[in-house]
């Protein structure tokens, strides 16, 4: 990054909010914007913490986030891992050139023995590259990373993100594990939750996107209650908004998810519609997402004869994801849990009609059953079918809920609002350890490859192995999963 680039974000007038505008820098070990929560979050809240006149620079690893163009105080640093887990040769193993220091051999060794690395490593590497460049960030703001190499001093006060415990999804995939083999690897692939748990109760700032969530942040990590707060985050209102000029199709359901994520309930899903095509024969169902090749859902398509009834798209836009989910007559989200539901938002925000059930957060967002949707028990395909016959064949329930649904999400569930609370959640953990720094920036960080590790490591080594590609935040598919 060129002094030019970092320093256009350095603005003299105030902020939004009328004080000082901040220096922040935005962590995430994973960016897919099109490929689970964390890319999306990542992507709109620095978009709209630079609308509102702050500099943000968003440090990431491989996928790498895509920011939206266009905003002189946001911009991108690029940190390296290895991108074990990159396509087309997931689990690769690196050439001998490759290796630059002792968290890359971490890295694979993790992967090696079963395990996760991403949020150890990274943090290892943000923790470094945050030390050498002391002074210039008011605040460091870790996109649920949760990682040891974050403890201690970075620089910068802390803020984190914890969307929901990644030992809810764990829990889940142990249930759904038919052998011994299976939990096995699932108890592999998840260890390092408990470098999560503990790395969570030494955090001083804590945000999260429901009340559900904040309660299984105390239940599940430990944390305290009095250090964790509610910011909902939502739907870019612009864009995913209503368009009378998209022809809806007819018989139409739309859903986003991961069919390989048990607690997604695609398979649920895939069972109703079958019951649903006994009265509505046109009804048919397109999938953001993979195509599974096997497992549950391949099963159940197979089973029940949908093949072609059951559509799977990826690697579309956002525009075209937008006029995918205007064109349906019904959305869906069959989740048995989620910790927010930004699909749920997503379609309400286009005016197109929901059939959700109340797992986890999924009611906060989605309202009231009659009202604002309709809400149905989790892993229950009878009553996703009842709820999916009654909107297919009811054009006035489906003009009334897609409505009220659009407003729901104006008056609470927006990137914008997401963003004035996070910089006041900002300020206070800023006020808390000293006020703004008024050092100003220093010359730009060169970034070189990293060096070997010299200093003592403070923290102690994770139990097991850190785990999972599939531990993005919200963990659904979106486009290109």
């Amino acid at each position: 990054m060129t002094a030019e680039a970092r320093n256009a974000g350095a603005r003299k007038d105030p902020a939004a909010d009328g004080e000082r505008p901040l220096d922040i820098a935005l962590l995430t070990y994973k960016g897919n914007p099109f490929c689970g929560g964390q890319g999306v979050y990542v992507r709109h809240l620095s978009r709209e913490l630079a609308r509102l006149g702050h500099r943000v620079e968003v440090i990431g690893s491989q996928p790498y986030p895509v920011l939206d163009e266009g905003y002189p105080g946001l911009t991108l640093t690029e940190l390296p891992s290895l991108d074990l887990y990159r396509q087309p040769d997931p689990f690769r193993t690196p050439g001998r050139g490759e290796y630059r220091d002792w968290i890359d051999g971490l890295e694979v060794a993790t992967m090696w023995t079963g395990g996760f690395p991403e949020p150890l490593t990274f943090s290892l590497r943000a923790r470094r590259h945050l030390r050498a460049r002391r002074g210039e960030f008011d605040v460091v703001h870790d996109n649920q990373t949760l990682g040891y190499g974050l403890l201690g001093d970075i620089g910068a006060p802390l803020v984190t993100t914890i969307h929901h415990p990644i030992t809810v999804d764990r829990q889940l995939e142990l249930d759904a594990a038919e052998t011994r083999q299976r939990r096995y690897s699932v108890r592999r692939w998840y260890a390092f939750t408990r470098m999560q748990k503990r790395v969570a109760r030494r955090l001083p700032s804590v945000l999260t996107v429901s009340g559900t969530s904040r309660q299984e942040i105390v239940d599940h990590l430990g944390v305290r209650d009095d250090r964790i707060h509610v910011i909902h985050i939502g739907a870019d209102t612009d864009l995913f908004s209503p368009n009378p000029a998209v022809p809806e199709v007819p018989g139409r359901i739309v859903t986003t998810s991961s069919a390989d994520v048990p607690l997604k309930g695609l398979v649920f899903l895939v069972e109703a519609l079958a019951k649903v095509r006994t009265e509505h024969p046109a009804a048919h169902l397109v999938v953001v997402g993979k195509r599974p090749e096997e497992g549950p859902v391949a099963q159940a398509i197979e089973r029940y004869g949908l093949a072609g009834a059951v559509e799977f798209v990826k690697g579309i836009s956002d525009a075209e994801l937008v006029d995918l989910i205007r064109s349906a007559e019904v959305a869906c989200v069959p989740s048995l849990y989620e910790g927010f539901s930004l699909p749920a938002a997503e379609a309400m925000a286009t005016g197109t009609p929901l059939v959700a059930t109340t797992g986890g957060a999924i009611p906060e967002v989605a309202g009231r059953d009659g009202e604002t949707c309709l809400a149905v028990t989790p892993g229950d395909a009878g009553a996703l079918a009842a709820g999916l016959v009654r909107l297919l064949g009811d054009p006035e329930l489906r003009v009334r809920l897609g409505r009220a649904g659009r407003e729901r999400v104006l008056a609470r569930f927006t990137w914008a609002r997401a963003a004035e609370g996070t910089v006041a959640r900002y300020r206070e953990a800023v006020a808390r350890t000293g006020g703004l720094r008024t050092r100003p920036h220093p010359e730009p960080y060169p970034m070189p490859h990293p060096e070997p590790h010299t200093e003592p490591y403070p923290m102690p080594h994770p139990e097991g192995r850190p785990a999972a590609a599939a531990t993005g935040v919200y963990t659904e598919s979106r486009a290109t999963c």
